[in-house]
This record gives structure tokens, C-alpha cells and sequence, in this order.
């Protein structure tokens, strides 16, 4: 199945160019998180049975997709995990080395919102990824177990500034992690570690490549993340980039797509209301995954 929430709040399932409403989301976490989170957790405990489509079946063009998850409880993602990433930035470690780095859960949009860069004179990229959402609480998980604890996989784009800043703070910007447009269940999804997406900018291809090409697999990644801190229903872990990241400014439009998956997730760049770095601005060396 496929899942989305709405830029009003309200979880669908998607059915080719319909989407319908999702009426009767169970309880099952506190009142006050989505309607997505309280689905992955009924699902962590009962899997998705007694859960159908019960509202009004509407045109898929009519609507507007917020992020899957509005509010995960936890971004991870994984620097530098593919070898051609490896080499054209020029970095000496690679995942391996590095482990994962967290980003804010407030710098999730969904599909055809905006990027909003934060300021002038800096250099932003774009990194198309697969990313999975997690749906029962892990803690410590083998690899071999690690996909069990998936619901779900949908495509995210990893807006980054370079610079000598920390990667979370220079992937963590409001509007940096645009998530979407829905999540593919993972009985939907052939091969989890070999997905293939493109990247474009403006309509140019700057990535491609397959999951199968990825240092570390999705497996390893859940099953390293799990052995962090607990993971929860929501939580978002993210693949790591292949080569082709390149500068995005105001104007552009990028889109993320995964053809044998049905999934496009695309997003506008926009610098209004930018304003001066307070970091100062880095030399061309100093440009970090």
C-alpha cells in the first residue's frame, strides 16, 4: 500500500490517481502526534489488517502532499556512502569511518513545497536518497532481522550548505529534508537494497544510481542506527548520496525519481528573505559532504 498525509494533517492511501481519505486512524500514541505515527504504531503491534480507505476517493491532482511523516521523532542519515560520492568530494572516510549524523525533524516539507535557502553567498547542493521509515521500536537488531522493523520506503532529498559548519547544522535549515510524496509499503518494494533513482535539476540529470551501489546497505544502516538509540515508529533513516551533487539556486526546481517504484518527489528552490551568513563564507577547499 501507499501512504501520504496531506498538507492538511489527513492520511490517505494512494491508488493510482486517487488518493483516499484514511477516516479511522487508530490510537495507540499520544493524541498529539500525525495520523501517520499513530498508523505506524498500530502497525508496529497488529500490522496494517482492519486498516482500509473509508473516506471519499479524490483526484490525485486535487490534493497537496505534506511530508509522509510530519514529525519524526528522529532523522539519521549516512555521509559519504557511496564510492563515486567518496571521490568527487574528495574525503579521505567514508561511512565506515564516519557512522551517522542526525538532522532537525523540523527541516521536513513534502512534495512541491519549497526550498528555502537561508543565505546569500553560500554554496547549497542537492543529494537525492532513498530513505525508509521505521515502524516498530528497534533497539540493537542484527542486520539479518534489521528490515523487519521497515515499514515503509519513500524518496528524500538532503539539502545541504557546504562549509566547515557541522553536518547537522548544515543540513538541518527549515525546508533541508523534503520527504515524499507518500511511503511504499515494503511488501511493494522488490528489492529494497537495489532501488534505482535519478536526481534532476531543471530537468538535467546530475544522479542516478541503485541502493545496491551503497557502502552500506539499508540493513546495515537500520541495524547501525538501532544500535545507537532506540528507534521508534517515525523515525526516518536515510541512505547517503551517490556522485553528481551540485549547486541549486533560486528558480530551480529538483525532482527525485524512482520509475520502477511509481515515486517522484519534486521541490522548488527559492532564496527570498535570505540574509547574510553569520559563519562567514568558506573558501572553495573548505566545501565538506
Amino acid at each position: 500500500m501507499r501512504f501520504a498525509t496531506l498538507d492538511d494533517g489527513r492520511l490517505v492511501v494512494v491508488t493510482g490517481q486517487d488518493v483516499r481519505y484514511v477516516n479511522s486512524v487508530p490510537a495507540g500514541c499520544p493524541d498529539e502526534t500525525s495520523a501517520m505515527r499513530r498508523l505506524l504504531h498500530r502497525w508496529g503491534r497488529e500490522g496494517l489488517s482492519g486498516i482500509e480507505p473509508d473516506g471519499d476517493r479524490v483526484d490525485i491532482r486535487t490534493v497537496r502532499f505534506g511530508p509522509p511523516v510530519p514529525d519524526p521523532g528522529k532523522i539519521y542519515a549516512a555521509p559519504v556512502n557511496y564510492v563515486d560520492h567518496q571521490q568527487e568530494m574528495n574525503e579521505s572516510v567514508q561511512v565506515s569511518g564516519l557512522g551517522l549524523f542526525l538532522k532537525a525533524p523540523t527541516s521536513v516539507v513534502g512534495h512541491q513545497d519549497d526550498v528555502r535557502l537561508p543565505y546569500s553567498g553560500r554554496r547549497f547542493d542537492q543529494e537525492g536518497e532513498v530513505a525508509v521509515v521505521i515502524g516498530r521500536t528497534a533497539r540493537n537488531v542484527s542486520e539479518a532481522e534489521a528490515l523487519d522493523y521497515v515499514f515503509g520506503v519513500t524518496g528524500l532529498l538532503d539539502m545541504t550548505m557546504r562549509g566547515h559548519e557541522d553536518r547537522s547544522t548544515r543540513k538541518s535549515f527549515e525546508t533541508f529534508t523534503p520527504m515524499g510524496p507518500w511511503i511504499i509499503t515494503l511488501d511493494e518494494v522488490p528489492d529494497i537494497e537495489n532501488i534505482a533513482f535519478t536526481c534532476r535539476v531543471n530537468g538535467a540529470i546530475r544522479q542516478q544510481a541503485r541502493t545496491s551501489s551503497l557502502i552500506w546497505g539499508i540493513a546495515k544502516l537500520v541495524s547501525y542506527a538501532s544500535s545507537i538509540t532506540t528507534l521508534e515508529p517515525g523515525d526516518v533513516i536515510t541512505s547517503g548520496t551517490p556522485a553528481g551533487v551540485g549547486p541549486v539556486t533560486d528558480g530551480d526546481v529538483i525532482t527525485l525519481t524512482f520509475d520502477e517504484l511509481d515515486l517522484e518527489l519534486s521541490v522548488q528552490v527559492s532564496d527570498e528573505g535570505a540574509t547574510d551568513c553569520p559563519t562567514g563564507v568558506p573558501t572553495a577547499s573548505a566545501a565538506s559532504a
